[in-house]
């Protein structure tokens, strides 16, 4: 019997929104704006820090990125004197010796020209040891990478990355050839996949643009001392590591570690001629960001919704003034109060689930043309929806309760009079 009451009544409020279709159609547009903004906002925000996060893991949640820094007073001085700044080898046998740490991959980086055939750039040649593909992680895509009996006998191989694979070789097969670098050839052994030089807003420890040589080789064939040259003079500097990647043995250890190194090279380097990077710093703050946009963006969105409930509530009491005839009829032939209030309130759930479902509709497909056209990355938050979803309901009942009271509270004998 109740069942069968439920669904007369939703017939018949069902009913009575088609009989003014387009001021149903426009009550519910603030509801589908409201949700469809609610869930587009949080997929572009969910896709642009999912990326972001996703950059930042894999700099290696477990390791701490230390990289030479020339200091302010020598970047103001002549360009002719010598610059001498850095982080030394002296320095990774000091951190090697810290606990907690697994191991350390220094890292010498000289650019230089690159020549193949009647092709030239510049690379960026980076002397590493074979631990470096361990921690910056990028797919093999043909051949292999160092080992440590290229470390050992100082062999003149390299591995390219993808872009520079492909515009300094072109259509030829990269295993195999030879590239002149500077003065001397090296054989490429190998191609690792190219990744955006930034993750989150902090400089990756590889470059779209690297040729990966023995750490060995690199000091024997450039040394320690670079010079470039511009617009007649030139600027010297001597660095005998650019970049120094440490691993730790567990998570909770980072920050400690982290601390340690800084502490140790503050006593060997009063000019701080270095930077530390903990990406595992950046990844939390990158997901407490994540959090406060969500909130904010979900405060702006729900201002929609609560612009689609008010319009509900006009709409509602707008009725009610309408049908207040109807409503003395209907307590004149022994209608409850309550079944007054249910019928109003089952118009406005109505239409505003039916404002939710629709908003859902294009809350889904926003991120999708996004995706489609402007090449971003979203994603669509399961929570979202069902949050959008569920405000929306809540938006017609909370709304509806007081055009429904007041349709109830209606005398019989003065509605019956009403004209």
């Amino acid at each position: 019997m109740m069942h069968f009451r439920l669904v007369r009544n939703v017939h018949l409020g069902v009913k009575t929104l088609m009989l003014h279709k387009l001021r149903s159609l426009l009550t519910m547009l603030g509801v589908v704006f409201g949700v469809g903004s609610v869930i587009a906002m949080l997929a572009v925000g969910e896709g642009a820090s999912a990326e972001a996060m996703e950059q930042i893991r894999r700099l290696g949640s477990q390791n701490i990125i230390l990289r030479s820094r020339q200091p302010t007073e020598d970047q103001q001085t002549e360009r002719a004197r010598m610059s001498i700044y850095g982080l030394t080898y002296e320095d990774d046998e000091r951190i090697h010796m810290l606990p907690n740490v697994v191991r350390t991959v220094p890292a010498k980086v000289v650019p230089r020209d690159a020549y193949a055939g009647t092709r030239s750039m510049e690379l960026r040649v980076v002397g590493t040891t074979p631990d470096w593909f361990d921690l910056v992680r990028r797919p093999v895509l043909a051949g292999r990478t160092l080992t440590e009996r290229h470390l050992a006998t100082r062999a003149t191989v390299c591995v390219l990355t993808e872009s520079a694979a492909r515009r300094l070789l072109a259509t030829e097969e990269p295993i195999d050839s030879t590239v002149r670098i500077g003065g001397s050839y090296y054989r490429v052994i190998g191609v690792v996949r190219s990744e955006p030089d930034r993750a989150g807003g902090v400089e990756t420890p590889d470059m779209a643009i690297d040729a990966y040589v023995p750490l060995t080789t690199a000091r024997e064939r450039f040394g320690d001392v670079v010079v470039r040259r511009s617009a007649g003079s030139s600027e010297r500097s001597q660095v005998e590591l650019h970049q120094l990647i440490v691993e730790v043995d567990s998570i909770d250890a980072v920050q400690p570690t982290a601390a340690a190194i800084n502490a140790m090279l503050q006593r060997f380097h009063p000019r701080v001629d270095y930077e530390v990077h903990v990406p595992l710093a950046l990844l939390r703050q990158a997901e407490e960001t994540q959090r406060m946009f969500n909130i904010v963006l979900g405060s702006i969105a729900g201002i929609s919704l609560l612009v689609g409930g008010i319009g509900i509530m006009n709409i509602m009491l707008a009725s009610v003034t309408e049908r207040t005839r109807e409503i003395g009829v209907r307590r004149a032939i022994g209608a409850r109060r309550s079944q007054i209030v249910t019928q109003f309130l089952i118009e406005t759930i109505v239409l505003s689930t039916t404002g939710g479902l629709i908003g859902i509709a294009v809350g889904v497909t926003i991120p999708w043309l996004i995706e489609q056209f402007a090449g971003m990355p979203t994603i669509v938050p399961l929570y979202a929806v069902l949050l959008s979803l569920g405000i929306s309901v809540s938006v017609g009942v909370i709304f509806g309760l007081y055009p429904a009271a007041r349709a109830a509270k209606l005398d019989p004998i003065v509605a019956l009079r009403h004209e």
